[in-house]
């Protein structure tokens, strides 16, 4: 027998068991990843309790590793060497079609799971396709040719890079997707990961007053927020979050507002309408909603609002992303706050989603090789 891999797989809705796989065959164009790090975020709640198909699943969409061997096409290509760290995205497009032709991998048919059953992406693939090691709650991970790979810059640790997507998607939907700026007022609803991300974004690009909502059970984050760069945080639960907002902006309202709360219903969509500035305010939802009865089109049209909708990042904003975390000049590494094994997957996604009594999580760490290697 060859050798062999271990992993976490998704076998059924909320359940994971340890498997063992055949190291992939690599062609000169391919290589494997050694994964130190693959983070857990909500999209990973999510897909755990509710599979979008039935077959086994290697999930861990946020990865770092170091390459651990590498056919000499795929190192021309990436400009890699056995060794080095490296973040790959979880994007694998065609690099063909007219979306990854201007860099817009994240929106190819090939890489899109929820269109194309032969899709292909880190995470959400099924293990019974070729390459097999499709997701980074695994030992290694296989990497084709068209894997989006970037280089850690030196002094960055795996654990810290292990915050390259939250921080990536913070920079995208804040800066390159709504567009805030220099001397802009924003409110940022939901102190998560992504929300997190977001004041860093703002604070690094100078917004002039940020603010942030959650609610009590989010005290450690809010007070973290702050920490981050956020002017003002707002505990929904404790205060009218409209009321305090015009009484921050003195009573002008906010230039943006970032909705990272997703599972939040209706409530932050219609409270940042409201807080949203007369003319040219730019509302920014990534949520969840199907639909929504009754939107209030009439006071869109009013103040004049702008709605952007936020989708994955593209791989300006990862690089960004490497740069913020390699520059020192925030605490990010206060959002990395919990680390698991390889066989505690299950048990950190639930923590993760609020199903134990563990506190004050941001972003878990699961580590393949916690406790394996000296």
């Amino acid at each position: 027998m060859g050798e062999q891999v271990l992993a976490a797989v998704r076998t059924a809705p909320g359940a994971t068991e340890l498997r063992q796989f055949s190291m992939p065959n690599l062609s000169d164009d391919a290589a494997l990843l050694k994964v130190e790090v693959a983070g857990i975020c909500g999209t990973d709640v999510k897909m755990y309790a509710t599979p979008p198909f039935d077959d086994p699943v290697i999930m861990g969409h946020e990865n770092v590793g170091v390459i651990d061997r590498a056919g000499e096409k795929f190192k021309q290509l990436h400009g890699v060497e056995e060794g080095d760290r490296v973040f790959i995205e979880h994007y694998v497009g065609c690099f063909n079609c007219q979306w990854c032709r201007i860099g817009e991998y994240r929106h190819c048919e090939a890489t899109d799971w929820r269109t194309n059953p032969d899709a292909r992406r880190y995470g959400y693939t099924s293990a019974n396709k070729p390459g097999t090691l499709w997701g980074g709650f695994s030992e290694y991970m296989y990497l084709p040719w068209n894997a989006v790979v970037h280089k850690v810059p030196d002094g960055v640790t795996a654990e810290l890079a292990g915050l390259v997507t939250p921080l990536s998607n913070g920079i995208e939907w804040a800066l390159l997707a709504a567009g805030v700026g220099y001397a802009d007022t924003v409110l940022i609803q939901g102190p998560g990961q992504q929300g997190l991300s977001q004041v860093v974004a703002c604070k690094q690009a100078g917004a002039s007053k940020i603010i942030v909502t959650g609610t009590t059970r989010d005290k450690a984050r809010l007070e973290l927020a702050i920490k981050l760069g956020a002017d003002a945080v707002i505990d929904i639960l404790q205060e009218d979050p409209l009321e305090r907002v015009m009484e921050i902006t003195g009573g002008k309202g906010v230039d943006f507002v970032l909705d990272c709360t997703s599972r939040a219903g209706v409530g932050p969509v219609l409270l940042g309408i409201e807080a949203l500035k007369r003319r040219e305010g730019t509302l920014l939802i990534q949520g969840e909603l199907a639909a929504f009865p009754d939107f209030p089109v009439k006071k869109l049209t009013e103040k004049a609002i702008t709605i952007k909708s936020a989708r994955g990042h593209s791989y300006r904003a990862c690089e960004l992303a490497l740069e913020q975390l390699a520059s020192g000049r925030f605490p990010l590494e206060l959002l990395s706050t919990h680390r698991f094994g390889l066989d505690q997957v299950d048990h950190a996604i639930r923590v993760l989603s609020g199903e134990t009594d563990d506190e004050n999580v941001i972003h878990i760490s699961l580590m393949p090789w916690l406790g394996k290697e000296s």
